[in-house]
C-alpha cells in the first residue's frame, strides 16, 4: 500500500464534495491529486444529477499549502526535471479544466491558501472564504514564477496589487481578496454546512451566497493604495527598490520592509515575474498558462529552483544563495529568452 491520495471524493444528493485530507503534508498537492482532480470534474461535468460541486479541507488552518515541496526536492536531488514538469502540467491542465467547468463549483476556504492552492480554487463559479482565509502567492521565494494563472489573474488587479503581491509574496486576508475580487464572498465559516446542504438540496447557490455574504471591512491594502500604485508601476524592479528605499513619511516603515523583503527573493525570479505581468494584461487565461508552462519548464533546471525549495524544505535560518546573486547581474536578454523559446514542447489545452 503506497500513501492515501490526500483528496477524497463523494457525493451527497446533488453535490460532487471534494475533500482536501492530507494532514502531515499541510494539503500540499502531487501530480496524483491534480490527475485525481481533473478526472473527477471530467465525471461530474456530464453528469445530470450533479447540480454542482463544493470543495473543503479538514485541516483547522489549512485549506491548502501548494504544490508538494518535498517531493519536488526529492526530484531535484534525482535530476527528474521531466517529471517535475508532468506536475506541472497537470497543475496547469486542471486550471484550464476548472475554468470550462460550468455547474457550481463553490471551495470554501477558512485557512491557509498557498500557489497552488489559489489554482484549485480560483476558476471555479465562486469562491467563499471564512473569517480564517489567508492567501499567498510565495513562488519567487523558492526561486520560481507566480503560476497556476497568476500571469492572468495577478497581472489584472488594479493599481498594481498584483505585481506588489508577486514581489513580495505578501499574504492577505479576505477584506483585501474581496476588494480584489480573488473571492466572491466573505461568509463566517460557522455557514459553511448551510452552503454544503444547499448545494446538495439542488438550492440556486447565487440568492443563498449573497444572503450569507458578510462586508469584511476595508482591509490592510486599502491605506497603501497609492503607495502601491506609485511605486509599483515603475518601469523596473530596480526602481521600484529604489522608490521604495526613497520613501518617506507615513509609509516609510511599510516601505523598508516591502523592500527588505523583495531583496531576499531570488533576482532571477523577481525579473520574470516583472516581465509576465506585462505580458498577462494582453493574454486570456489558456495563453497564460501556456506561457507558465514554457517559463516552468526552464526554470526548475536552473540553481535557484532548487536552491529555494530546499531552504524551504530545511527551513528557518537557512537563507538560499541565489545565482545570479544581484539583480544587477541578472542579464535581462536571458529573461526575454525564456519567454520566447518552448523547448519543452507546447501546454496542450483541449475543450474539456
Amino acid at each position: 500500500m503506497g500513501e492515501p491520495l490526500g483528496i477524497e471524493f463523494s457525493e451527497q444528493d446533488r453535490a460532487g464534495i471534494v475533500t482536501l485530507n492530507r494532514p502531515t503534508r499541510l494539503n500540499a498537492l502531487s501530480r496524483e491529486m491534480f490527475d485525481a482532480l481533473s478526472e473527477q470534474y471530467r465525471r461530474w461535468a456530464p453528469n445530470p444529477h450533479i447540480y454542482g460541486v463544493v470543495m473543503e479541507s479538514t485541516h483547522p488552518t489549512v485549506f491548502c499549502s501548494g504544490g508538494d515541496l518535498k517531493t519536488l526536492h526529492e526530484w531535484i536531488e534525482q535530476g527528474a526535471h521531466d517529471t517535475i514538469r508532468a506536475f506541472y502540467r497537470a497543475a496547469y491542465t486542471h486550471c484550464w479544466m476548472l475554468e470550462k467547468f460550468i455547474r457550481p463549483n463553490v471551495p470554501l476556504i477558512n485557512g491557509l491558501l498557498l500557489g497552488g492552492g489559489i489554482g484549485i480554487t480560483l476558476y471555479g463559479t465562486h469562491c467563499v472564504a471564512g473569517e480564517g482565509y489567508k492567501a499567498a502567492m510565495p513562488q519567487v521565494g523558492i526561486g520560481f514564477l507566480p503560476d497556476i494563472g497568476g500571469t492572468y489573474f495577478l497581472s489584472r488587479l488594479e493599481n498594481h496589487f498584483g505585481l506588489y503581491l508577486a514581489l513580495t509574496g505578501r499574504a492577505i486576508g479576505p477584506a483585501d481578496a474581496y476588494r480584489l475580487r480573488l473571492i466572491s464572498h466573505y461568509i463566517p465559516a460557522a455557514h459553511f454546512h448551510v452552503i454544503k446542504d444547499a448545494v446538495s438540496d439542488n438550492h440556486p447557490i447565487d440568492r443563498l451566497l449573497d444572503g450569507l455574504h458578510r462586508d469584511p471591512g476595508e482591509g490592510e491594502l486599502a491605506r497603501l493604495t497609492p503607495a502601491i500604485h506609485r511605486i509599483f508601476g515603475s518601469p523596473s524592479v530596480e526602481e521600484i527598490l529604489d522608490r521604495l528605499d526613497a520613501e518617506r513619511g507615513q509609509d516609510e516603515a511599510w516601505a523598508k520592509a516591502t523592500a527588505a523583503e523583495i531583496r531576499k527573493k531570488s533576482p532571477t525570479s523577481l525579473k520574470v515575474a516583472f516581465a509576465q505581468m506585462r505580458r498577462g494584461k494582453t493574454l486570456g487565461l489558456a495563453d497564460a498558462l501556456r506561457l507558465e508552462f514554457r517559463l516552468a519548464s526552464q526554470l526548475i533546471a536552473r540553481p535557484d529552483y532548487g536552491e529555494g525549495i530546499k531552504s524551504r524544505i530545511i527551513g528557518k535560518g537557512s537563507e538560499p544563495l541565489w545565482s545570479p546573486a544581484t539583480l544587477s547581474e541578472v542579464v535581462d536578454a536571458e529573461i526575454e529568452s525564456f519567454f520566447a523559446k518552448a523547448p519543452y514542447g507546447q501546454l496542450e489545452l483541449g475543450h474539456n
